[in-house]
């Protein structure tokens, strides 16, 4: 079911937010109402975590569970929200817009934060797939036994699919930021927590020993690390020429990832 659009159905979900927003947008503007603007936008993320999980039809242990969270925050904080706005009676957002159309249909459709989200969690999960898919086809080449992987994002990044997994789940919690007050605020452990358990904990480093101890004494290997970034993707002719503390400061390349300093 992956040639439904384009592979990892970013097109068919921009479609469906959009006319989703759209629907409450008419709404809203209709019963002239504030009650379900924080609704549909925390909903909007349950539907399309289900919407590409069926599309994409693998049903792989990770990918359900990861749905599933998504749907429990999804469900947890859109009725939550629906419930608090139901006590106040209405958003003040809104109070500047009601008798401007337009104003408010950008406001329902095209939030800065969602967009920003929206960006974030697309390229994520984008990368995210496609480093998964291109590591396991490498692996299932039998002339790729005892090689690291070099294929595709892999020339580019030692750790691609950490780096599609925290983009995306820090893409979400932007385009959640709009209805967040208060205590709301602390969901941004989540992500922090995701991305420091994958910086120092069961994550980089785990994967990088291994390596370390399977190939460290083979000088193409060694080069293959100086000059690829340990995370974000980056052309390794600009990475390799990097200083070292430059590499250590802003691109995590935090010396804990080798047995011995990176060049």
């Amino acid at each position: 079911m992956g040639t439904i659009i384009d592979s990892h159905f970013l097109a068919p979900t921009a479609i469906l937010t959009v006319g989703y927003q759209l629907i409450f947008f008419i709404v809203t503007a209709l019963l002239k109402i504030d009650k379900v603007t924080d609704f549909a936008g925390s909903t909007n993320f349950l539907i399309l975590a289900v919407l590409t999980l069926v599309l994409k039809g693998t049903w792989h242990f990770r990918q359900v569970v990861l749905s599933l969270l998504v749907v429990t925050w999804g469900l947890r904080l859109g009725f939550f929200l629906l419930m608090r706005i139901l006590q106040w009676g209405e958003d003040r957002r809104l109070d500047k817009m009601r008798g401007n159309l337009g104003r408010l249909a950008i406001f329902w459709i095209f939030q800065a934060e969602d967009i920003i989200g929206w960006i974030m969690w697309s390229v994520g999960v984008s990368i995210e797939a496609a480093a998964d898919q291109q590591k396991l086809k490498f692996k299932n080449s039998a002339e790729n036994i005892g090689k690291w992987c070099t294929v595709g994002l892999w020339k580019c990044s030692r750790h691609p699919n950490y780096f599609g997994e925290i983009l995306l789940w820090w893409g979400i919690f932007v385009a959640s930021t709009p209805v967040l007050k208060g205590a709301e605020w602390l969901v941004i452990f989540g992500p922090l927590f995701l991305t420091l358990l994958l910086f120092f904990v069961s994550g980089i480093p785990l994967l990088e020993k291994s390596a370390d101890k399977k190939f460290g004494n083979m000088a193409a290997y060694r080069e293959y690390k100086r000059t690829t970034s340990p995370l974000i993707p980056l052309p390794t002719v600009v990475y390799g020429n990097l200083p070292s503390w430059l590499k250590t400061t802003f691109l995590f390349e935090f010396p804990l990832y080798s047995r011995s300093p990176v060049p």
